[in-house]
């Protein structure tokens, strides 16, 4: 049972591959014509996770690396006395790593056609060839480490190899630190950089939600070593390390730029499923509307006797419909659904499979978000809950019957990001960023708003000459297929914002790149 809802990329159109090499707005060799003004840009190094390091399309692959924003923002400053930029560069674009030769890391995501024949990320075939174990020598200008939150940059043996099996290291910076123990912040330090970027603390938040809030709000916590992977950091802990970082940082550097936090809503993982994506039109659903009012209409009389009328499941034959959720917010009303199924003549076993299933279930709101990949299992079935269902002896056709993901079974928290959980998201990141700004101000660095940025391309879109980028999936041309990591014409457009913010706060003439020089649309399903 499958197929029940209506959900395609977009039409995708003019779509190509990306540039295999940045093109820039101006020549390096006119470099007359402007001026460091106070800064000192001759050293650049930055700092950060996965948007620094240049990740994309779920994965780090050497074009992205050429595209990342601070190797266009490095291109830009060598007009004004930048010195070279050098990256860790992955051995292929397929992307993905090896931990002795077993793969750990997935390749990157193109463009493909799936099983009903519409446009849909795929990975790309082929084998990835970066052992992370052959580790690199010298110096790297980007210290983005992609996966890394705000305290990983002064953990020691972060780069350990052997700190893999514990959670405590991080594969892509165990091929390029420069010894087992050092800190990113260390080895980025030990290059006394003239000027930084620092942009850290996306990972902070965005593990929360990109698993749906699977995981703790850790607010009040403060020894971050006791974190799971999905946990939220607590805002005086971000506060500290990213003071720390900071001033380690500005022991050479006498300018830099801090980039503060994005709404995760802004993103096109958050925004491409819609809350409501069931098609009543739709032959593989449609016809089963009726049956299914039917035996949800049993269900809702119990929500109206427990005063949850709110909770009731109906499905529209006319409307796109909400798919069923398991909201973990909610109060758990299990045992009292169990017990008014009874008390009206409904066997214990089947009462008591209602209660379980439904306790805590609602139909989505708009205030809902769907994460992207909750786009593969709406409508289809879940296997885990059928062999269940099996197992405590229900009939195949009924488990099958009570095991379509969005329909009869709610989908549980890793799909959706509840409006709960959003202001839990929105909380935490609005202190970060409170935290970013205010160290820009007093410490006389640049600033910039990436949240704003976001906004904007959520909201209408930012223009450039011949054209216009959006947060649009796919075709609008700011992200990638991962529907979080910018592409270059993404990462072109940050750059710009860097640059202004640059030329603003040190009275330079830093020259801007011309966005529409560099790709913003989606990979085709072929290797390079």
């Amino acid at each position: 049972m499958k197929n029940y809802f209506k959900y395609t990329i977009a039409s995708v159109i003019a779509v190509g591959m990306f540039s295999c090499e940045p093109e820039f707005e101006n020549s390096v060799k006119d470099k007359g014509f402007y001026s460091n003004g106070d800064a000192d840009f001759s050293t650049y190094v930055s700092v950060g996770n996965s948007l620094t390091a240049g990740y994309a399309d779920n994965a780090l692959y050497r074009q992205g690396q050429e595209n990342s924003f601070p190797n266009i923002v490095a291109h830009q400053l060598k007009h004004v006395g930048g010195g070279d930029f050098t990256q860790p560069l992955m051995n292929d674009n397929l992307g993905g790593l090896l931990f002795d030769g077993q793969v750990i890391a997935t390749t990157r995501l193109v463009l493909g056609v799936n099983a009903e024949g519409n446009p849909a990320p795929k990975n790309i075939a082929g084998t990835p060839s970066t052992e992370i174990t052959q580790t690199l020598t010298g110096t790297y200008n980007n210290m983005g480490v992609p996966g890394a939150k705000s305290f990983h940059l002064l953990l020691e043996g972060y780069g350990n190899v052997a700190n893999l099996a514990i959670g405590k290291a991080n594969p892509y910076f165990v091929r390029f630190r420069s010894s087992e123990n050092t800190t990113v912040i260390g080895d980025a330090v030990k290059q006394n950089p003239s000027f930084f970027s620092l942009w850290i603390g996306n990972n902070d938040v965005l593990s929360y939600a990109t698993s749906g809030g699977v995981g703790t709000d850790q607010t009040g916590n403060l020894d971050p070593s006791t974190y799971g992977a999905n946990d939220i950091t607590d805002p005086n802990v971000f506060a500290s390390v990213y003071s720390q970082e900071v001033d380690a940082l500005m022991q050479s550097a006498t300018s830099g730029v801090l980039i503060n936090i994005p709404n995760v809503a802004y993103t096109p993982y958050f925004t491409t499923v819609p809350y409501a994506p069931l098609d009543p039109f739709n032959p593989s659903f449609g016809p089963m509307i009726p049956q299914l009012n039917e035996t949800y209409g049993m269900l809702n009389n119990v929500f109206t006797y427990l005063n949850v009328p709110e909770r009731s499941i109906v499905f529209s034959e006319t409307a796109a419909n909400p798919v069923v959720i398991k909201d973990e917010d909610l109060t758990d009303l299990s045992t009292e659904i169990t017990q008014v199924l009874m008390a009206n003549g409904v066997n214990q076993a089947t009462a008591t499979l209602m209660g379980m299933q439904y306790g805590q279930a609602r139909q989505a709101t708009p205030e809902d978000l769907l994460v992207l990949t909750s786009s593969g299992v709406i409508g289809e079935l879940n296997q885990e809950h059928l062999e269940a269902l099996l197992a405590m002896n229900v009939p195949q056709e009924i488990a099958a019957q009570l095991s379509v993901n969005g329909i009869t079974y709610p989908l549980t928290d890793q799909w959706v990001l509840t409006n709960t959980e959003q202001a839990i998201v929105n909380q935490a990141t609005a202190a970060y960023n409170a935290v970013i700004e205010g160290l820009a101000t007093a410490k006389n660095l640049a600033f910039v708003d990436a949240n704003a940025m976001m906004e904007q391309l959520a909201n209408g879109g930012i223009t450039y000459d011949g054209g216009m980028v959006t947060s649009t999936f796919a075709t609008g041309g700011a992200f990638s297929l991962d529907g979080i990591h910018l592409t270059p014409r993404g990462n072109a457009i940050m750059a710009n914002y860097i640059i202004r913010a640059l030329n603003e706060t040190y009275n330079a003439t830093v020259p801007v790149v011309n966005v529409g020089n560099y790709s913003g649309t989606p990979a085709l399903g072929a290797t390079e």
